[in-house]
């Protein structure tokens, strides 16, 4: 795998013997238990958290003030893991202040979207949208290897999807740098200085409680703005609880909207992949790095 943007370097694997830093950017710790079994995990694979005891830090609904939750970003010691405890709210706050981004892994998903591509812009590798410490005991073991496999610079195997149609097969693979978020983080980025360059990527998009005319709206945003048009490829992952609760109000559905809203794009579109929110396994995805989207075979894989 390679760098595809303006990084100057490519984050080095994890060695046994590296330290692990806790991270809590979003909303406050209502479950360290959790917490502490995904670090027993990461011990478990030879890593070595540091010291961290602000999982009842709390301010409001968040964990903490800004500037400690920021704070939380360049740890002393310096770890070449960052590891962020859970999603929900409050990451895009810190982007209000200057970050300064050490080198090194950054792995998380949902809220922490802001904070993977306010680097991905910077131009900073080593993002891993992926699962978070509070999660993170409970993927599925698949999963828990996948990331350890990736931490540790080893080869990935390709992620299974569903090819839209046989027109989406006739564009043939596509490749380009990988770009994955939640999408109503992703989409109150965009105008900001932090949203990482589109043009030929291929984007990985997942959500969770949101309904199908919330996503609707989301994604013509996205289209107004002409992103979606730009991209290389596109892949949904898991779309937890977002189909609308109440038939009676009638509406489209969330399959309906994902595919007349993405359908007439003219590049190849993967649905189900296994990432993000809910069972079944949440695939780390290293974001920026060169990676083929294969409509052909319905996988997407990286190079």
């Amino acid at each position: 795998m390679v760098p595809t943007r303006g990084s100057s370097q490519l984050t080095p694997p994890l060695q046994g013997g590296d330290a692990v830093a806790v991270v809590a950017a979003s909303s406050a710790i209502d479950d360290a238990s959790r917490l502490q079994e995904g670090l027993e995990l990461l011990s478990s694979w030879g890593l070595q958290p540091l010291p961290w005891d602000a999982s009842k830090r709390r301010w409001g609904y968040l964990a903490g003030t800004d500037d400690q939750r920021r704070t939380d970003l360049n740890p002393s010691p310096t770890a070449p893991l960052l590891a962020c405890a859970r999603g929900g709210w409050g990451a895009a706050r810190l982007l209000e202040e200057p970050i300064r981004w050490q080198p090194g892994w950054l792995l998380g998903f949902s809220d922490v979207t802001a904070l993977l591509w306010a680097r991905l812009a910077a131009g900073i590798d080593g993002g891993i949208h992926g699962p978070l410490l509070t999660t993170l005991a409970g993927e599925p073991l698949w999963s828990q290897q996948r990331l350890q496999d990736l931490l540790f610079g080893r080869a990935l195997p390709d992620l299974r999807g569903d090819t839209w149609s046989a027109a989406s097969m006739g564009t043939g693979a596509v490749r380009g740098p990988l770009v994955a978020a939640n999408l109503t983080v992703a989409t109150h980025l965009l105008g900001s200085p932090h949203v990482p360059a589109l043009q030929g990527a291929i984007l990985v998009l997942e959500d969770v409680a949101e309904a199908p005319y919330r996503l609707d709206r989301m994604l013509t945003q996205w289209r107004l703005l002409g992103l979606l048009q730009k991209l290389g490829g596109l892949c949904f992952g898991r779309f937890s609880d977002c189909n609308d609760q109440d038939p009676k109000r009638g509406g489209f559905s969330l399959e309906q909207v994902l595919r007349e809203r993405c359908s007439d794009l003219g590049i190849p579109v993967l649905s189900g992949l296994p990432v993000g929110h809910g069972p079944g396994g949440n695939a780390a995805l290293p974001m920026g790095r060169l990676a083929e989207l294969d409509p052909a075979q319905g996988c997407l894989r990286l190079l």
